[in-house]
């Protein structure tokens, strides 16, 4: 897709404070619902979900919560497409390494949720070759009735 192709983009630098990312995330979900996301819809609640879990874990996991550190967080929307990546100073980590949340023996740990909450509700999800960077899309599924 084109730049021209996006209805809406954003590039915003966070400061890592817990909370610091409420005000941007609140100002792209306007924009999705701007953009004809039906809030009530579980596309918009999947980015919904992917945003709040990976802009959490780029100020608490990644930047340890370190004012000094910011999370850059580049979005683009169009009616029927959302693109984020979410960079973050930590040193990273792999993906791989993080345990199955789903597996028995992890069901009660508190980490990964978030990672498979992104896998699950975007269409495409990739993490830089050091781990504090992650590009995730969303295709929208429009139905007959919409």
């Amino acid at each position: 897709m084109s730049e021209s192709s996006w209805s809406w983009t954003s590039r915003k630098e966070l400061p890592s404070r817990k909370g610091a990312h409420q005000e941007h995330l609140a100002e792209i979900l306007r924009e999705l619902e701007r953009l004809g996301w039906d809030p009530n819809g579980r596309d918009y609640f999947g980015v919904l979900m992917a945003l709040e879990e990976s802009l959490t874990n780029a100020i608490r996991h990644g930047n340890k919560c370190d004012e000094s550190k910011q999370v850059l967080v580049e979005c683009k929307i169009s009616p029927d497409r959302f693109w984020l990546r979410v960079t973050d100073e930590g040193p990273g980590f792999k993906p791989q390494s993080v345990p199955d949340c789903t597996a028995d023996e992890n069901l009660e740990c508190c980490g990964g949720r978030g990672l498979a909450l992104i896998q699950a509700y975007m269409t495409y999800v990739q993490y830089n070759e050091c781990g504090n960077s992650v590009t995730m899309e969303k295709t929208r599924v429009i139905s007959a009735a919409s």
